[in-house]
């Protein structure tokens, strides 16, 4: 008998993806990795340290996560986000990734709502957990933000009103690397409390905006909303996977004993030596508070820059406000790319890697139309470790690798302008 039938329609993430395809071409020529989102910045010298310490530590955790971490999570975030976290309604995962995971499983039916663009996890996860999905196409006349508007006319319009409603908003955003201003929060928050949304805030760029300016939507819509973050962008610690998930007191009683059920049948615990590194991290001493502030130097200097570059070049590209990402739309330049055989985002994509090598992930795996000539851009390809010890006339030398991907951008257009790029 076939299991072909049987099985989910899952595929490799195209995030994950890109990154290996890079390998494989980088073994031969030049590649500008754009593609995969990963902080270029080490770690933290006493977070290593501290997870050096406890390396022997093998026995299980608890399940909702070290109490220590737990309490240094919640004080933590009451300082930089003025948000009523507290320890017992915060859970400790493998990463936000899983989390976000959870909190959608945790339902046994419901309607989930992204944004498009958004992250690209989201929607195959809520597939997995075997929700309907619904989307709301944004677009850079707003710097792809949900407006009020667009969520007042979808809640006064829903097919299925009997179904719990699951918000993903994810900022500052990846991919887009704008962000929400506290009007927009406020003004959002009137239409969720109006028609009860549930919003999972995935909040794990707040740290990186780029003037220390997040606010977090638990402020404006406290009742309804269940803010993530984690170490790996702002930390630089992504292969650790540790994330965070702090659910509201009036979500609490119901929801809580269901995510640590879920956690307890899955991952049981994050490993200890990590969560021992991210109560030091979640501390946010002297050290690692210099550290981010320089991180956020470098980020919105270099993504201005490359912003700036790109719209010389002709591509509409947003300023990013927080993160390490830009969103490149390359619609001025439809007829010479159709001319050229390009028509997708895909395809555009697959193009620039082979021809220019610059590696670029497709608007469509974030949720657009894939006739939409977008794409996504994380400005990362250097050495952090250099830049945040560099003076500031040493950083541009650092910096160059991601200068001169942009540059083979604007060389391959100039060259696809005068008819000098095959078609395929």
């Amino acid at each position: 008998m076939s299991i072909d039938a049987f099985l989910r329609p899952i595929n490799h993430s195209e995030t994950l993806l890109i990154n290996e395809r890079s390998d494989q071409l980088a073994t031969s020529r030049q590649v500008y990795r754009f593609g995969f989102g990963q902080s270029p910045f080490p770690v933290p010298a006493g977070v290593t340290e501290v997870l050096s310490l406890h390396a022997h530590e093998k026995a299980y955790l608890p399940v909702q996560g070290l109490k220590s971490l737990r309490e240094a999570v919640a004080t933590f975030h009451r300082q930089q986000d003025h948000v009523d976290w507290q320890p017992e309604r915060v859970l400790v995962g493998p990463g936000s990734k899983l989390l976000i995971y959870v909190v959608m499983a945790a339902f046994t039916r419901a309607e989930i709502l992204l944004v498009s663009p958004s992250w690209v996890s989201y929607e195959p996860q809520a597939r997995l957990a075997g929700h309907r999905v619904s989307r709301l196409q944004a677009d850079a006349s707003t710097e792809w933000r949900l407006t009020p508007a667009m969520l007042e006319v979808f809640c006064q319009n829903r097919e299925s009103p009997e179904l719990p409603l699951l918000l993903v908003l994810n900022y500052p955003g990846n991919p887009s690397g704008t962000t929400y201003s506290e009007a927009q929060l406020q003004a959002l928050a009137e239409v969720m409390r109006r028609h009860q949304v549930l919003v999972i805030s995935d909040e794990i760029y707040g740290m990186l905006h780029h003037r220390g300016e997040h606010r977090s939507l638990a402020r404006y819509y406290p009742e309804g909303t269940l803010v993530t973050g984690g170490l790996s962008k702002w930390c630089g610690a992504g292969g650790w996977r540790l994330g965070v998930l702090h659910v509201p007191e009036a979500l609490s009683s119901n929801l809580l004993p269901r995510l640590l059920g879920v956690a307890s049948e899955t991952w049981s615990c994050v490993a200890a030596p990590v969560q021992h590194a991210a109560a030091e991290a979640y501390r946010f001493g002297p050290e690692v508070e210099h550290y981010v502030q320089r991180e956020r130097q470098i980020l919105s200097r270099l993504g201005q820059r490359a912003a700036a570059r790109l719209n010389e070049a002709g591509v509409l590209t947003a300023a990013p406000e927080g993160g390490f990402y830009l969103f490149p739309d390359f619609g001025p330049w439809r007829e010479p790319l159709m001319a050229s055989g390009i028509t997708t985002s895909d395809q555009l994509c697959s193009r620039l890697l082979q021809e220019a090598g610059v590696a670029l992930l497709p608007g469509s795996a974030f949720g657009m139309p894939a006739s939409e000539l977008v794409t996504r851009l994380s400005y990362v390809n250097f050495d952090g470790a250099a830049a945040l010890q560099a003076e500031e006339a040493e950083l541009d030398d650092i910096l160059q690798p991601v200068l001169a991907g942009l540059d083979a951008i604007h060389g391959w257009l100039g060259q696809l302008g005068s008819g000098l790029v095959s078609n395929y």
